[in-house]
Parts: C-alpha cells; sequence; structure tokens
C-alpha cells in the first residue's frame, strides 16, 4: 500500500497498460509497462511507473513525445489540443468584467505559447510563458525572470495536471498564484476515473495522473482557493482565492450578454463532469 499525494489516503492497484503500438511501443521502452494505483478516498489516480522513473528518462520520454506530436501532425490537427481561443475569450472576458486581474501573470508549462499568442494578436493582452522542457518558438519570456515578489495575480496552467508524477510537480504551480490571485487550469477532471486501459486519456504515454471531482476539492481547499469558474467551451476552471462579490450574478450577467451559459460559478470546486 502506499499514500495519496493528494489527500494521503490508502492507494491500490487499479490496472495496467501496457504500449504496444509505435511510436509508442518504443518510446515507453524502458519503462514498460505501466502500473495504475487509485487513491480509495478521493479516486486520484497515479502511475507508480512514471512516478518511480528516473529523471533522465521521464525527460526522455516526454522529449520523445512532444517531438513526434510537433513533427508528426500538421498544426491544425495535433491531437488533443488545449481550445486555446475559447481560453483566450475566457480569460478576456473575466478580465474584462473585473473578476480577475491580468496585472502580472504567467502561462506556467505553457509550451510553444500558442495560448499567448492568440491573446497578444486577437485580444491585446500579455501573458508571458514559462515552461522549463520547451523552447518558445514566439521569443517571448520564458523564464519566471518578473515573477511579482508576492505571486502573480494570474496563473494559466493547460494540460499539465495529468503529467505530474509527486505532489511537488502540483504545489510549484500554486506556489506562483499571489494570496489574492487565481488558477486557470485545463485538464481532464471528471466524477469517476475508468478502469480501463484503452480510456482515450491514456493514450499519450507521458500521461501520468488523472483527478476526480473529489481529489480536485480536496486540493482547492488545501490550497486555500475558496470558489471556482468552469467555462464548457473553454474546458477550464478558474479557481479563486478570494471569493466575487456576489458571483452568481457576476456571472449570471455575462452569460445573459453572451445569450448562452458560457460560465459556471460555484463556492468550492465546480463538478461539472459527473
Amino acid at each position: 500500500m502506499s499514500n495519496c499525494i493528494i489527500c494521503g489516503g490508502l492507494t491500490r492497484y487499479f490496472f495496467s497498460k501496457e504500449y504496444t503500438t509505435e511510436p509508442y511501443a518504443s518510446f515507453m521502452h524502458k519503462l514498460g509497462t505501466v502500473e495504475y494505483r487509485q487513491c480509495q478516498h478521493c479516486g486520484f489516480v497515479l502511475s507508480a511507473t512514471h512516478a518511480q522513473a528516473n529523471h533522465h528518462d521521464w525527460q526522455e520520454l516526454n522529449a520523445l513525445h512532444h517531438n513526434y506530436v510537433e513533427t508528426h501532425f500538421g498544426c491544425d490537427n495535433i491531437p488533443n489540443q488545449p481550445p486555446y481561443l475559447e481560453q483566450a475569450s475566457m480569460l478576456a472576458l473575466l478580465k474584462g468584467h473585473g473578476l480577475i486581474s491580468m496585472q502580472s501573470g504567467v502561462d506556467f508549462a505553457g509550451g510553444y505559447g500558442r495560448l499567448s499568442g492568440i491573446l497578444h494578436q486577437y485580444f491585446a493582452l500579455e501573458l508571458p510563458v514559462y515552461d522549463p522542457f520547451v523552447q518558445n518558438k514566439n521569443g517571448q519570456v520564458n523564464y519566471l525572470e518578473h515573477l511579482a515578489p508576492h505571486g502573480m495575480d494570474l496563473v494559466v496552467n493547460s494540460a499539465m495536471f495529468e503529467h505530474i508524477r509527486c505532489r511537488e510537480d502540483l504545489d510549484q504551480i500554486n506556489r506562483v498564484v499571489a494570496d489574492s490571485g487565481a488558477l486557470v487550469l485545463h485538464t481532464v477532471i471528471c466524477e469517476n476515473i475508468p478502469n480501463d486501459p484503452h480510456w482515450f486519456y491514456l493514450d499519450p504515454p507521458v500521461h501520468s495522473a488523472f483527478h476526480t471531482n473529489k481529489s480536485m476539492s480536496v486540493l482547492m481547499e488545501q490550497w486555500g482557493y475558496v470558489a471556482s469558474i468552469y467555462s464548457v467551451k473553454a474546458k477550464s476552471w478558474c479557481l479563486l482565492k478570494q471569493d466575487l462579490d456576489d458571483g452568481e450574478r457576476a456571472i449570471a450577467k455575462i452569460n445573459e450578454e453572451l445569450q448562452q451559459p458560457f460560465f459556471i460559478y460555484k463556492k468550492g470546486f465546480v463538478d461539472y463532469w459527473k
């Protein structure tokens, strides 16, 4: 038995997966068959195989995977890409209504800076990029050179929560958020993780962690977030360390303007995917 990195509950064997098709079979040659463990309290699932891999093998796997994705697929058909335009619209709307601040902000693990580029080009908003593994093609700041003394007003994190291997990987993101700031994250979060090695979210061999509504609620409380906003179209959550003044009314006003339920607001975690 081992303990969950989210809530400390006991974990047990969930299932195993072997990558048998190329190029992932070759990418996973050093790691071999992957064993997933599930927390019996919050349902969080972590790959014990990825967690125990040495740093060099983990870096090599990420480099192989991301290089393959960038070179094998055209820019318009890369699989499982975040909805960058919708994310940019989400940020612009929340900022425009004064619900978040972007006076200081960073796209943490922002890869090649695609979201930052869209924000700059189409919304006249600046969001520097930090990514320790990817060289930013857009030539923007790719490190936390100008980190605000007390953290950032806004930290965006797209598609990294499923790549973590230990609690420190998560905590390093939250530490960048100011005490009154907001964390916007994009990942798959559902009520229950399927007990199925063929689940689509396991396809990329660099996906090592899978979050549930309960595990995210626990994490939010541990980190001091009090409310959240979810955008279905952006498939992203905005976690707030300071609640909005009459949050439901503020979000309802935006939805009324857009004539669609673009946002969902809730004290605690918006457990949209049941």
